[in-house]
């Protein structure tokens, strides 16, 4: 028996065939991919919120009160602090008449004339680089000085290291002013009294007991493998130090020439006793020059202050992303 099959429909079915079963075929899978996607994102979403209400559910009343008051009291710190550096700006920008009988913090009629007043009396760069240079040679002479006696402390064996860093230790709890008068004294001695040198000399001694300690922490937490490592290849302690333990614990050294040139920069006590001739103040004398009238100008003082205080401000704002990691490694060392 003949069965008689139409070409045109055979034709027909064999070229639609594959082309239904490509379109077939492609629409699950571009379809399954999309909602493959989207599952993944609800999953990852839904996670997401379990773990937030599991973190919520582990919270017990206690702990939520506990934070609440530590919120409070930390927000309250930050006011207490901010609150005098808040006044100081808005003060610089007053008139002597309103600094004394107003009583808002921002300015009713804010004013450069002060400031400019200010610049003019402080004399501002006859003093700034007298400043710049102490702060300066204080802070390279603690960060050279120091950071080669910390990586000894850290990684060099000699005798007697632990009792020799107990005593550094101890000289943090030793207060400056008692030793003021000796530094006065031998600094008369040795010639150098009423010199930057003679001001450079004690801001490094008594920066030691800090930088040694955040610094010997910073190296110790650099893997000991990579000193051996470079021996191997013939390097030195000089090299080791210089290239790789340096460079790792660049933001403790940055956190340390901070910790050095920002109290460096506004320290009065010892160079108001040490310096005697005009042509050699800081910058913090001159501020205090300032207050040579019968009346206190307390707009003109807070304006000379803001303008002694911006240099400071604009470094640390430069440099507390290494200030941060800085003080992190060193506790964390």
């Amino acid at each position: 028996m003949t069965t008689l099959i139409d070409p045109p429909t055979v034709g027909g079915a064999r070229g639609s065939g594959p082309t239904q079963g490509r379109s077939s075929a492609g629409s699950p899978a571009g379809s399954g991919s999309r909602s493959g996607s989207s599952a993944a994102s609800r999953g990852r979403s839904s996670r997401g919120d379990v773990g937030w209400r599991r973190r919520l559910a582990r919270l017990t009343p206690a702990t939520i009160i506990s934070r609440l008051v530590l919120g409070v009291l930390l927000v309250g710190y930050a006011i207490i602090s901010l609150y005098p550096f808040a006044w100081m700006v808005s003060a610089a920008f007053k008139t002597q008449q309103e600094v004394v009988m107003g009583t808002s913090l921002i300015p009713e009629q804010p004013t450069f004339a002060t400031l400019a007043e200010t610049w003019n009396r402080l004399e501002f760069f006859n003093f700034f680089f007298n400043s710049l240079k102490v702060t300066v040679g204080t802070t390279l002479g603690v960060v050279v000085v120091y950071s080669l006696a910390a990586y000894a402390f850290a990684v060099l064996r000699f005798p007697f290291k632990q009792w020799l860093f107990r005593a550094f230790l101890v000289l943090l709890f030793v207060p400056g002013v008692v030793t003021l008068l000796p530094i006065v004294l031998l600094e008369d001695k040795m010639g150098i009294l009423g010199t930057h040198f003679g001001l450079v000399l004690p801001f490094v001694n008594g920066t030691a007991p800090l930088a040694i300690l955040l610094l010997t922490n910073a190296f110790k937490a650099v893997p000991g493998e990579l000193r051996d490592a470079a021996r191997v290849d013939g390097a030195g302690e000089p090299r080791i130090f210089w290239r790789v333990y340096a460079p790792l614990a660049r933001p403790a050294l940055i956190t340390i020439a901070l910790l050095t040139a920002i109290p460096t920069w506004s320290e009065y006590q010892l160079s108001r006793v040490s310096l005697t001739n005009e042509a050699a103040f800081t910058l913090p004398i001159a501020l205090q020059n300032l207050n040579s009238t019968n009346v206190v100008q307390y707009n003109v003082l807070m304006a000379g202050a803001l303008i002694v205080v911006i240099p400071v401000v604009i470094l640390f704002l430069a440099t507390q992303r290494y200030f941060v990691n800085g003080m992190i490694g060193a506790v964390k060392g």
